[in-house]
């Protein structure tokens, strides 16, 4: 069985999951990528599947997976962001959660919210999980990664510093955008991928995966240690350094700023921001 790559599109006021075959997208009879996910033998379901086709170019992505049952992030995880916030090495990961109101396609604006003007950056590996799981082996983690995809962990840095939890600066409604498709594990057998974000033109953010404190077998482990994880749940691995808050003076997010998030291998993320 080959890599498979599936996305979530909006058609007719509706989502849909498609497969992508080259420049077609072919509708599988699923209203999203997390809908693939619970099937028994997805991988195969979703490759036989044989729907209404569309050009990939125009196509109106949805978030990856509209409704997952977790959205579970990790917080100071690459080295270089750990040491620009001034930061010890983890011993664990930091854990913090979004709800899917957060979330927005791939070409979707990013919401500023009209409460804050400390809106920032921060380009991430998306982990998305194909299997329930929990208490994990390493290998078990392995084979519970349906896949990869990008995020952007949009941070609203004023109310993430109110107190100690971050969450509250983490969850902002249309705030974080995660897409445009799932690249299969077995088509980035490396696991090492440049990752970057860009403002406007100008580069942000530039790092390898590789540079992550916890990878995402590990941080399965751990996460499925405290909850199951399901089929559909997201993991936001974290971002490297280059945030705007840790720059001097500090940069953030404006209407109209155009973000790009990318990772060599899985996909882009382009979305322009708008205020609420």
């Amino acid at each position: 069985m080959g890599p498979v790559r599936l996305a979530t599109i909006r058609t007719n006021d509706a989502t849909r999951a498609v497969r992508l075959d080259g420049d077609t997208a072919v509708e599988l009879d699923a209203a999203d990528v997390g809908d693939v996910l619970r099937r028994d033998g997805w991988r195969e379901w979703a490759a036989a599947g044989d729907g209404r086709n569309h050009a990939l170019d125009g196509l109106d992505f949805a978030p990856l997976v509209t409704r997952p049952d977790k959205i579970v992030c990790v917080g100071l995880n690459y080295r270089t962001h750990i040491l620009e916030m001034g930061h010890e090495f983890p011993e664990h990961p930091t854990l913090f959660a979004k709800y899917r109101a957060a979330l927005i396609g791939a070409n979707d604006d990013i919401v500023l919210p009209a409460v804050s003007s400390s809106v920032d950056w921060e380009a991430e590996l998306a982990v998305v999980i194909g299997t329930t799981i929990r208490h994990a082996s390493p290998a078990d983690a392995e084979a519970a990664i349906a896949g990869y995809s990008v995020l952007n962990d949009v941070s609203v840095r004023d109310f993430q510093r109110r107190t100690s939890q971050f969450l509250q600066g983490k969850t902002f409604e249309a705030s974080t955008p995660l897409g445009p498709w799932l690249v299969t594990a077995d088509e980035l057998p490396d696991g090492d991928r440049e990752i970057s974000c860009e403002v406007n033109g100008v580069e942000m953010q530039r790092a390898k995966t590789g540079d992550l404190v916890f990878d995402p077998v590990a941080i399965i482990r751990y996460v499925s240690s405290i909850i199951t994880l399901e089929p559909g749940d997201v993991i936001a691995t974290g971002t490297p350094g280059g945030v705007g808050a840790a720059r001097t003076p500090p940069v953030f997010l404006r209407p109209g700023d155009e973000v790009v998030t990318r990772i060599d291998g899985i996909g882009e993320l382009r979305n322009t921001c708008r205020p609420e």
